[in-house]
């Protein structure tokens, strides 16, 4: 059965912007979808979350399996990738980045671990990241430089910000995700 994992960011929830509708557009193509609460979301580590989605995944993280990540999110799921027993299917990420050099408290405890690029791009069957060019968290070239680092392709979608409820109600769905997903024949 193909599976998928959607993963919000710090001071997400499975309820925030566009993840139940994407649960459900996924479920509806015969997904097994899992959209966790990630626990301390508003001081994230991203050792405890990557510790908590190996024992809490309801399946195997596999070939079959498609992640989407947004933000901090995005990073888990290529923590995931690089640590994984097994190849995953595919990451899309969406707001990517690999530091706090913007220095938001909230993050302090995100990077606790060290990133292992090639280990990332090997973990992994088709990486890809979307971003925007005025995402008002995440400067576009932190993304650039994760894609730099693991080889993978980036779609810049101009003036969407951070892809969330605060750039307009319109983000309770993301329709050019599903979009690119269905493109790129993930879904």
């Amino acid at each position: 059965m193909k599976t998928a994992i959607t993963l919000h960011g710090t001071f997400g929830s499975p309820h925030g912007n566009w993840f139940q509708w994407l649960k459900n557009e996924l479920e509806e193509k015969g997904f097994a979808v899992w959209l966790p609460q990630l626990p301390h979301a508003e001081q994230p580590s991203l050792r405890k979350w990557q510790l908590f989605v190996k024992e809490k995944c309801p399946f195997p993280i596999n070939e079959q399996t498609l992640i989407v990540g947004h933000s901090s999110g995005a990073i888990l799921a290529l923590v995931l990738a690089e640590n994984n027993m097994e190849k995953i299917g595919a990451i899309v990420d969406v707001s990517v980045f690999h530091d706090n050099s913007l220095q938001w408290q909230p993050n302090d405890k995100l990077f606790d671990v060290q990133f292992n690029w090639t280990a990332i791009r090997e973990g992994v069957k088709e990486l890809l990241f979307i971003h925007s060019d005025n995402d008002p968290y995440v400067p576009l070239n932190q993304a650039q430089f994760v894609s730099t680092n693991t080889g993978a392709e980036m779609i810049v979608v101009p003036g969407e910000g951070h892809f969330n409820l605060e750039r307009s109600d319109e983000y309770k769905q993301f329709h050019k995700l599903l979009e690119i997903l269905e493109d790129r024949k993930l879904v």
